[in-house]
């Protein structure tokens, strides 16, 4: 087993004693390699099951197991014979096992020598038996499609040593009690960082600092019942690891989803949460209306029922219900009525309404009929991401280059090449500041400055311009400049928000214009075909990204932010498979960026 600082190792301790039933025992340690009832039983139930083999390897094209402790090497044949008969098709089996005090060939033949069904499996694993030199002994077993890889002499010296990364562990040392090195601080630290995310692990012991500290690395942690004479035993999850980059909509929006989904999260923002797009004082959920393209036409109305669930459950999030849209166009009317028969809406989703209609809700004369939409909503940011936000570990900083980590996963450093985090997964979320750190994306910039005054309300109304309430007053504007990516309040903008708001609701901008006006800018991203970038990155394995959202973030976001979370943690998308094609970063291959 791998050494611990102990008093025990000395000449007048035997290395290895037998017991009456022939079980061996360790004299350093005073602890039993197996159990006596039945030590293959007890590695099954606790090593093979509590790691959910062979159902986690399904599928696998590789899969790796760590073990401390490799002792007699039962649980590795246990393991094989498991192997053997459940492996998945063409799949290779990697295992990296470390012991301290290497029994010697005779000893672990004695000692395997109790089970007859696995004689000819431990026939070839002893025929390969590793010397006792320290160091790593490769064992190769083509016959088994496997190879095993033994190293010889302290646990946090061989950890350190390792490059891979498990998929499952085995923690199978002496007791806590009589070999506290194999489950110290280091150790554990070791066993996070070497762990692939989603691995499992296994242990017999339930010491309490154990449990702790596996739970303090990013793993669940559940007592399970135990084998034999022991009450109970460990198994455990690693949730996976993952940055977001960026605190608006969309980045809370993908924690939130991660969050749900059982992963530790860590936000980075340069700024604050909002600093961008999404930190104005209203935002609205209204879907792009498309009367020709099924697809996106049906993904909006996905994503705003999905936006209007999660926004319902947040405090003090919707400010209203129902937007009208006014007609731009003459071909607006048409239009309007074909998006109001989609079978996607639910009844009364979509509704036309003439001139007479509008006015009536809107309390000032318009001169154009349009669409209510009732599902739409008008939003206070500011909860949303707040809410959303919660339980995310906060760093601010400047994320300059994402790179391989050193064990695995990526790293994220600062300008100045200092490290931000080391995660499993990143997500991209930082609206234009994505370009940036993936110029392989065809993003473009688009300026746009809103204004908002105090003490005036109106209903939520949409024509090109926007009038927004907020929870104390009114959003309005915006402009929209492509390629300006400076967010400088400039007055011109202020007065040519007013001009906006007065072509349509002349009496509402009069009363904003008796008011203090205040102003901010921000830059979004958007791309070539107004979609969204949603997915992972081509050619930067644990990279994914979300952005391009233009001004349709509160809409899609809350949805995107889930399918990002399915592919990160590789179970179901809310998302169907084509629309997920269209979304995905690889069709800019080819494009200069």
């Amino acid at each position: 087993m791998p050494p611990a600082p102990d008093t025990a190792d000395d000449d007048a301790s035997p290395r290895l004693t037998w017991a009456e039933d022939g079980a061996p025992r360790s004299g350093r340690f005073g602890d039993v390699y197996f159990s006596a009832d039945d030590g293959l039983a007890e590695s099954r139930a606790v090593f093979l099951q509590g790691c959910g083999l062979p159902g986690a390897w399904a599928g696998r094209a590789t899969f790796t197991v760590a073990e401390l402790g490799f002792g007699t090497g039962l649980n590795i044949l246990a393991l094989l014979d498991l192997w053997r008969r459940e492996e998945p098709e063409n799949a290779r089996l990697h295992v990296f096992t470390v012991e301290g005090f290497p029994l010697s060939r005779d000893e672990a033949a004695r000692a395997l020598a109790a089970w007859p069904e696995l004689a000819g499996i431990a026939a070839v694993l002893l025929d390969r038996w590793p010397n006792c030199d320290p160091g790593v002994h490769r064992i190769d077993l083509p016959e088994f499609n496997a190879v095993i890889e033994v190293a010889v002499g302290e646990v946090v010296d061989a950890l350190s040593a390792w490059t891979g990364r498990a998929d499952a562990w085995f923690l199978d040392g002496f007791s806590p009690a009589l070999n506290p090195g194999m489950w110290s601080e280091p150790v554990l630290d070791l066993i996070a960082v070497r762990s692939a995310p989603g691995s499992r692990l296994a242990t017999f012991t339930v010491a309490g600092f154990v449990r702790r500290g596996l739970t303090q690395r990013g793993f669940q942690v559940d007592k399970r019942p135990g084998h034999g004479r022991k009450r109970e035993r460990l198994e455990a999850v690693r949730r996976p690891t993952v940055a977001v980059i960026g605190a608006g909509i969309a980045g809370a929006s993908v924690a939130r989803a991660l969050i749900a989904a059982g992963c530790i999260v860590t936000v980075v923002e340069a700024d604050r949460p909002g600093a961008g797009g999404s930190g104005f004082p209203a935002a609205l959920v209204t879907p792009r209306l498309d009367a020709g393209d099924v697809g996106i036409a049906s993904f909006h109305a996905q994503a705003l029922d999905r936006a209007l669930t999660l926004y319902a459950v947040v405090p003090d999030a919707i400010v209203a219900e129902g937007v009208v849209q006014l007609h731009q166009t003459d071909r607006d009317a048409a239009r309007f009525d074909k998006i109001a028969a989609q079978p996607w809406w639910s009844p009364g989703a979509m509704t036309v309404i003439d001139p007479a209609e509008a006015t009536a809700r809107l309390g000032e004369e318009t001169g154009t009929g349009g669409l209510l939409m009732a599902g739409a909503l008008a939003v206070a940011p500011a909860p949303i991401l707040s809410a959303w936000l919660e339980g995310t570990r906060r760093v601010s900083g400047t994320v300059a280059a994402i790179t391989p980590g050193e064990s695995g996963g990526r790293s994220l450093t600062d300008p100045d090449g200092v490290v931000i985090a080391e995660v499993d997964s990143v997500v991209i979320t930082a609206g234009w500041g994505a370009a940036a750190l993936a110029p392989e994306l065809d993003l473009r910039p688009v300026r746009g400055q809103a204004s908002w005054v105090e003490g005036v309300t109106a209903p939520a109304v949409a024509w090109g311009g926007y009038a927004v309430p907020t929870t104390d007053g009114l959003l309005f504007g915006a402009t929209h400049d492509r390629d300006d990516v400076e967010t400088d309040v400039r007055l011109a903008d202020t007065e040519r928000n007013l001009q906006t708001l007065t072509a349509r609701r002349p009496q509402l901008a009069a009363a904003a214009a008796d008011r203090p006006i205040q102003a901010r800018a921000a830059v979004r991203a958007t791309t070539r075909d107004r979609l969204p970038v949603c997915g992972a990155v081509p050619g930067r394995p644990g990279l994914f990204v979300l952005t391009g959202l233009g001004s349709r973030g509160f809409c899609v976001a809350p949805l995107l932010g889930e399918h990002v979370a399915a592919l990160i943690t590789s179970t179901a998308s809310p998302l169907a498979y084509d629309m997920a094609e269209r979304l995905a970063p690889g069709r800019f291959a080819g494009r200069r960026p």
